[in-house]
């Protein structure tokens, strides 16, 4: 069975260096979906389809998301082509949203894989410090998110050390769940 893997992870976990790698070397029978988000194509982070509100909004009434959601001032969708990927033996991941998971365990139950990209608070820290975007009010409050325990039945993958690494250990842990 066709996989959705909901990757989630914390703001500075690496998700966005995780998606390129394996963008660079996709493991075997994966795709990795691009998000239709409401922000500037070019702000930086992930590989997105930008729209408009308006033309978000007509999409949506159109039923061209099979999810979307809205977070930090965004709407978010992800595109009915996953639907046809996962019917033609895909797996397929997602940059998906860890207070969404229960509307994709909804829409997707048993086919849905949740995995969390995690790091140690130091880590996290270092990582939010040196990327210069967030104030240490912000900082503080990342840190306390990325601290609440997941749900159960989420995998989690550690990226503490080298991407390289995160990357062998996802596709190992992708090969046991065929």
């Amino acid at each position: 069975m066709a996989r959705l893997i909901w990757l989630t992870g914390a703001s500075g976990s690496g998700k966005d260096s995780l998606l390129g790698a394996l963008r660079e070397s996709l493991p075997a029978n994966l795709i990795i979906a691009h998000r239709y988000i409401t922000r500037a194509a070019d702000a930086g982070g992930e590989n997105h389809v930008a729209l408009s509100e308006p033309e978000f909004a007509r999409r949506a009434a159109a039923g061209l998301f099979t999810l979307s959601w809205q977070a930090h001032g965004y709407h978010y969708g992800i595109g009915i082509e996953v639907e046809a990927w996962l019917a033609r033996g895909q797996n397929v991941l997602v940059n998906g949203s860890r207070l969404h998971l229960p509307q994709a365990q909804q829409r997707f139950g048993g086919q849905l894989l949740p995995l969390c990209l995690q790091v140690s608070p130091e880590v996290l820290e270092a990582r939010l410090r040196r990327r210069g975007r967030e104030s240490e009010a912000e900082i503080r409050q990342r840190l306390a998110r990325a601290a609440q325990p997941q749900p159960a039945g989420v995998l989690l993958l550690n990226n503490d050390g080298a991407l390289q690494h995160t990357v062998a250990r996802l596709s190992e842990l992708l090969e046991n769940y065929r």
